[in-house]
């Protein structure tokens, strides 16, 4: 009998020591791993799965100008994750509309923050379908400004620019606007 007890404890032992080894190995590999972060989201090539929102952009002639800016602000990795987000995406000739030097000024890194404020009021952390937005609604964007929605017969305006089109993504939904929003100060 005594010797059975012998062999329980010994065992529990081994049971015990073992099972604390396994549970110290893993945080040893993940300090390991997160002193050495490569890049982003943003670098993952994936070539089966539908392209997410910056993707998407990036494949738009429509939208060199706006894609141009992400990367200024260095909002590329964010807009690659998961998500879902909601951007309304201005045209190239929505950028155009500015006043001259207005874009070019924005590009300076010394007005990062003031590029990354306007890009954040197009994002909504959510995925908003036109077909679910109600006149008068107003939705808070990623900078906490807010955005009103108005919707006459068939037409969704944000901010009264038109969603002209909308296009879904592996990470949520491109409304594609013909103006730039700015945020109120």
């Amino acid at each position: 009998m005594k010797k059975s007890i012998q062999l329980v404890a010994v065992v529990c032992f081994f049971t015990i020591f073992g099972c604390k080894q396994n549970s110290e190995a893993p945080s040893e590999t993940t300090t390991e791993n997160t002193a050495t972060q490569g890049p982003g989201q943003s670098a993952v090539v994936d070539e089966a799965s539908s392209p997410n929102i910056v993707q998407t952009a990036s494949g738009s002639k429509d939208h060199s100008t706006l894609v141009t800016a992400v990367k200024a602000a260095g909002l590329v990795d964010v807009l690659s994750n998961a998500g879902p987000f909601t951007v309304f995406a201005p045209t190239n000739a929505a950028f155009d509309k500015l006043p001259k030097g207005t874009v070019e000024g924005l590009l300076e890194s010394g007005k990062k923050d003031d590029l990354k404020n306007i890009l954040e009021y197009h994002t909504y952390v959510g995925n908003l379908k036109t077909e679910y937005m109600q006149d008068g609604q107003e939705y808070e964007q990623v900078n906490a400004g807010k955005i009103k929605i108005t919707k006459v017969g068939d037409k969704v305006f944000v901010n009264g620019s038109e969603i002209v089109t909308s296009i879904p993504t592996s990470n949520g939904i491109i409304h594609v606007i013909n103006d730039v929003l700015l945020p109120k100060k």
